[in-house]
C-alpha cells in the first residue's frame, strides 16, 4: 500500500469567497487556488498553513447546501503514489465504491472515493503535476 499522508479534508460550503476570507482571515491558513470541478458545477478551493502545506482543507461549493452543521465535513483524502494501483487494490479487497472510475481534475489531480464501514466518505488523490 502506498498512502503516505492526509491529503486534504474537504468542507462543503454554500459561499466559496466568503469562506475563503473566513479561514484565511481567522483561521490564518493560505489560499492556494480555486478552480472549477470537471463537472463544472462544483468549486473547489484549497488552503493550507503557510509552511505546512503537507495537509490542505478542500472547499467544496455546490455539491449540497442542505446538510445540518455535522454534516459539513464531506470525506476525508490521502495522498498515493499510483491512483490506478490503488483503485484496483480496493475494488479487489471488495470495499464499496462511490465511485464507478477514476475522476480527473483540471490541474492532472486524480482521485476517487470509497466508503468505510459506517458509511464515511474516503478518497484516495494523486497530486496533479500542473500543481
Amino acid at each position: 500500500m502506498a498512502i503516505r499522508k492526509i491529503e486534504h479534508v474537504g468542507i462543503m460550503v454554500t459561499n466559496i469567497e466568503l469562506s475563503i476570507s473566513y479561514y484565511t482571515k481567522v483561521l490564518g491558513l493560505e489560499h492556494r487556488k480555486t478552480m472549477t470541478h470537471s463537472n463544472g458545477v462544483i468549486r473547489l478551493a484549497f488552503l493550507a498553513f503557510p509552511g505546512h502545506e503537507e495537509t490542505e482543507i478542500e472547499l467544496i461549493e455546490g455539491y449540497n447546501s442542505e446538510l445540518p452543521a455535522e454534516g459539513k465535513v464531506h470525506h476525508v483524502a490521502f495522498t498515493v503514489d499510483d491512483v490506478e494501483v490503488e483503485f484496483t487494490r480496493i475494488k479487489q479487497l471488495q470495499v464499496p465504491l462511490r465511485d464507478t472510475e477514476i475522476t480527473t481534475l483540471p490541474d492532472g489531480s486524480r482521485y476517487f472515493f470509497f466508503y468505510g464501514p459506517d458509511g464515511e466518505l474516503f478518497e484516495l488523490f494523486q497530486p496533479g503535476t500542473a500543481q
